[in-house]
């Protein structure tokens, strides 16, 4: 738990980021909820070109997305490790019989990083790694992506818009060309919408020819389409 959940739980008290109710930082009920969520391949609707085979957790509703916004948003460090073993069920899904990979996260903007006071991506993928690794995957984070050019904000945006916002903002890392030639990678992110993000970071990784296996999320906005896992 971050200093922060520590100084609110203890002067105001403990509350379910998921449901509210006073206690634990996600409370059985909500846990239990996240742990019966059954990994999906999610699609966007309409699919962008050059997506890699997304695969989604659960659907970006309910406790889940309570929990996301309250880790992402709100610094509660104490959420990551069970969004992390939420992560990890679509990382598992999305390797199907392989047991290692890079996972390789997309990156935030330095000054969102800095506004909110930590990176929560790049906090669960590594929390997913550590679960992973106990499981007897062979799964490492390569931070191989970064961004050169900071988009708009991309609330109320079209997916075509959203697609030209993100042109060009990310770049592959030169000195994690060579190591990941030939490696297989995952890219990792916490909410798929569009697709148009992750389509920028496998193209700005496909330029350096470090070749995409598919896409991990947390969770997956309602309005698409889902196949079975």
């Amino acid at each position: 738990m971050g200093l922060r959940d520590a100084f609110v739980d203890l002067v105001l008290g403990g509350v379910c980021a998921g449901c509210g109710v006073p206690g634990a930082a996600v409370c059985g009920e909500c846990r239990a909820e996240l742990s019966a969520a059954v990994p999906f391949t999610a699609w966007p609707d309409p699919v962008p070109a050059g997506l890699p085979v997304p695969t989604a957790t659960a659907p970006y509703a309910g406790a889940l997305r309570k929990v996301i916004l309250a880790h992402k948003e709100d610094g509660h460090y104490a959420l990551a490790r069970p969004l992390g073993d939420v992560l990890a069920g679509a990382v598992r899904a999305a390797l199907g019989a392989r047991r290692a990979a890079w996972l390789c996260p997309v990156p935030s903007a330095r000054t969102a990083v800095r506004k909110r006071g930590h990176d929560p991506l790049r906090r669960l993928v590594s929390s997913a790694a550590r679960e992973l690794r106990r499981d007897g995957y062979d799964v490492r984070l390569a931070d191989a992506l970064t961004v050169v050019r900071r988009p708009a904000d991309q609330a109320g945006l079209s997916a075509e818009e959203r697609a030209a916002n993100l042109a060009g903002a990310f770049a592959a890392r030169s000195r994690w060309a060579e190591r990941l030639t030939d490696q297989p990678v995952l890219l990792v992110d916490d909410v798929l919408t569009t697709g148009s993000t992750l389509v920028e970071a496998a193209r700005a990784l496909s330029l350096r020819g470090i070749p995409v296996l598919g896409c991990a999320v947390v969770a997956a906005t309602p309005r698409r389409t889902a196949s079975g896992s």
